[in-house]
């Protein structure tokens, strides 16, 4: 089969290698790579509809988070690489993301990828209003006061960013922040009460979208 340049960039990241160059001679890609680490321990990967990633939940634990797919295969194995070549998008989403399909783009938008996350809700892992579930390279961006209040308490499936609506990543992290500040003084119930009716708000009338 043909392989997507995600898969491929994706395959060599997985394998040890880092992109150094890419160039294009007529219709032919080409991409220089050399090795900085040893391949990681070999999984089984899926190439399916539903998958599960890696994300940072309360008191620091890893979970599995479900998702349909929205991305070529391999392609969580190229944030750090796209963050590095694009940085960081209006609505802190990657720049010119290549690792996005048409149909995940479309998904995205209407939330409609993140269904299986009701799983995540029933399970524990989550709460229904809540700051998002963060992979280790995102979170990693993120000031150390924050990652601190983070852990605190269980991601969520609406985030305070559909209430307030941040541009910056810096925007993103002072809503987070105002949110989980508020938790502490006010309590959670009452808090997510009122981030809740906010975010619907936003979302029925002042029709906010996922990116």
């Amino acid at each position: 089969r043909v392989l997507s340049k995600t898969e491929v960039l994706g395959r060599l990241n997985y394998c040890g290698f880092e992109v150094t160059r890419q160039s294009k001679v007529d219709d032919l890609n080409f991409v220089f790579a050399r090795r900085v680490r040893n391949a990681e321990e070999l999984t089984q990967r899926y190439y399916g509809l539903l998958i599960k990633l890696k994300r940072c939940g309360k008191d620091g634990k890893r979970f599995n988070v479900y998702k349909f797919r929205t991305m070529h295969p391999y392609a969580e194995f190229l944030q750090q690489f796209i963050y590095q070549q694009n940085s960081l998008a209006e609505g802190g989403k990657f720049r010119k993301d290549i690792r996005v399909t048409t149909f995940g783009r479309f998904m995205r938008k209407y939330w409609l990828d993140e269904l299986p996350m009701l799983f995540n809700l029933l399970k524990g892992d989550m709460k229904i209003v809540g700051v998002r579930p963060l992979s280790e390279h995102y979170f990693s961006l993120y000031n150390k006061e924050l990652q601190e209040k983070r852990v605190k308490f269980k991601p969520g499936l609406l985030p305070p960013f559909y209430a307030d609506m941040p541009k910056t990543l810096d925007e993103i992290q002072a809503s987070e922040m105002k949110y989980l500040t508020e938790c502490e003084n006010k309590g959670q119930f009452k808090t997510d009460v009122r981030y809740f009716l906010l975010i619907i708000k936003n979302i029925f009338l002042g029709k906010a979208r996922s990116a």
